[in-house]
């Protein structure tokens, strides 16, 4: 049987289930969003995404696989700032480190955030150039951050690269800065430990409360010099090994590697590395966040690791971004309100027909595998918000339901499970990507400028040419008032210039 007569087959099957769904249970309105139970069948009158084995499985209720998308959250944001630097630089970034999801995830976008732990589900979309093809954006919301509000205390070990080649400006004295900072903005109940690394790892000083002993922790820091090989292995082993020695109950327990992640000495593999301080990471739930500098920067190193350590990763060119990493966004950068949370988002194959998720490669995950919390997901903190982009193909002639998306999530306490979703219909769908919502055509921009830098690999419909991405970007930074947005009509600039150079 040929492919189109099996989607035709589903088609039917998926229709006829959606409108025996829809006579039992009223739908949801498009985009509505609310706390849910993990085992509920139905979700805006389409199948819910299928749940895993040990559930109340019902195949004749779950849409195929064809029409399913599932992967892990993911907030890292270092590819974008890392492409930046290098196009300040004059050069382009090479295209392994172009990530269009950290381009999307760097902007602030216009999501209404819960009131609750938990997520908000939004999803809208609108048409492109290209006949058919629309880009559909599922957006996921924590509850803003804090920085008044109670939070749990954190005990935090700072694992800093002192190698040769951090002995340049932006590298070790950028990341003496960040560390100073940091501990400024931290409160009296926060813990600090510091370890160093070169061609071998050194305790600088082991677990530290605030209160009474700011100074000692800026002497500390003061300290450090840059020295010989990197030996990035035994820094993480290190670090893994102090943070246990100093672990706080009922606090945020993480690990700040701060690096330029040119591995050079010792173990290099990622997946060698976190293999040594597994236990640790997962029996006593430390998390990593990977800070990266220099304008020779060993991003698959670091976003690997900050991958398999439960955590995420940001890049810091300037003091101007440390102090918004370190002071600004200090909330979200060192809480947790979501471990291990996925996303789904079931097609209607009714009026869906084809579709791609943009970037995402290294988070993917087995549909069947959404509800199976003992598969790993991203770590989210308050005041992110995460945007899933998709390349989405509609049937000429077609309307009505297109997408259902959920989230799904462990509480970081008592790794309680829970879900919430989100839906659009097609008559939803804006009728240009350049006349919707200013922050869906930020979103839109970053998406294709990443396209133009990875080399078209994204394949995204209507993808314009740099000198127009830049003319948007700039009217874009007008609208929103965003130096953010300016910065990135900078970066298209900079690299419609090296083209023309070239």
């Amino acid at each position: 049987m040929d492919r189109d007569r099996t989607r035709r087959q589903i088609s039917g099957a998926l229709l006829a289930v959606t409108t025996a769904g829809a006579l039992l249970l009223t739908a949801c309105s498009a985009g509505d969003s609310g706390h849910s139970s993990s085992d509920a069948r139905y979700r805006n009158g389409l199948p819910a995404p299928a749940p895993s084995r040990g559930q109340n499985e019902d195949s004749a209720t779950a849409p195929s696989s064809d029409y399913l998308s599932t992967f892990a959250l993911d907030v890292d944001t270092a590819s974008y700032g890392y492409a930046r630097r290098t196009l300040a630089d004059g050069r382009r970034p090479a295209p392994s480190t172009v990530r269009a999801e950290e381009f999307v995830n760097s902007f602030r976008q216009d999501y209404p955030t819960p009131d609750r732990d938990g997520f908000t589900v939004t999803v809208d979309g609108a048409r492109t150039t290209d006949p058919n093809w629309s880009l559909v954006r599922v957006g996921l919301a924590t509850r803003p951050a804090d920085a008044t509000a109670e939070r749990p205390p954190a005990a935090l070990t700072f694992v800093i690269d002192v190698s040769g080649s951090m002995d340049e400006p932006g590298r070790l004295d950028l990341a003496k800065k960040s560390l100073d900072t940091m501990t400024d903005r931290l409160r009296d109940d926060d813990s600090v430990a510091i370890v160093a690394f070169s061609e071998r790892a050194e305790k600088v000083l082991p677990m530290t409360r605030l209160a009474g002993h700011r100074g000692e922790i800026h002497d500390a820091v003061d300290s450090l010099a840059a020295l010989y090989s990197t030996n990035l292995g035994e820094g993480v082993e290190t670090g893994y090994a102090t943070a246990v020695a100093g672990l706080r109950k009922d606090a945020t327990n993480r690990v700040v590697l701060i690096s330029d992640g040119l591995a050079n000495d010792g173990e290099t593999d990622p997946d060698a590395i976190l293999k040594r301080i597994d236990s640790d990471r997962r029996e006593y739930g430390i998390t990593l966040f990977g800070v990266g500098v220099g304008s020779d920067y060993g991003d698959a190193l670091m976003e690997r690791l900050a991958d398999k350590g439960d955590g995420h990763t940001t890049y810091v060119s300037d003091t101007a971004t440390a102090n918004r990493v370190f002071s600004e966004q200090l909330p979200q950068n060192i809480d947790l309100v979501a471990r291990d949370a996925k996303a789904q988002v079931a097609f209607d194959p009714h009026t869906v027909a084809d579709f791609r998720l943009i970037g995402y490669q290294d988070r993917k995950v087995a549909d069947k595998d959404f509800r199976d919390d003992r598969v790993d997901g991203g770590e989210v903190g308050p005041g992110h918000t995460v945007t899933a982009l998709y390349a989405v193909r509609t049937k000429p002639g077609t309307d009505g339901h297109l997408a259902t998306a959920t989230v799904r999530w462990l509480d970081p306490e008592t790794r309680a499970p829970h879900e919430d979703t989100g839906a659009m219909e097609t008559d939803a769908l804006h009728h240009s990507v350049w006349t919707a919502s200013p922050r869906f055509q930020v979103t839109a921009v970053a998406a294709y400028f990443a396209d133009e830098l990875g080399g078209g690999d994204y394949r995204i419909p209507g993808r314009p040419g740099l000198g127009t991405l830049r003319s948007r970007a700039t009217a874009l930074a007008r609208t929103t008032e965003d130096k953010n947005v300016s910065d990135l009509a900078t970066a298209i600039r900079e690299a419609d210039r090296s083209d023309s150079a070239s």
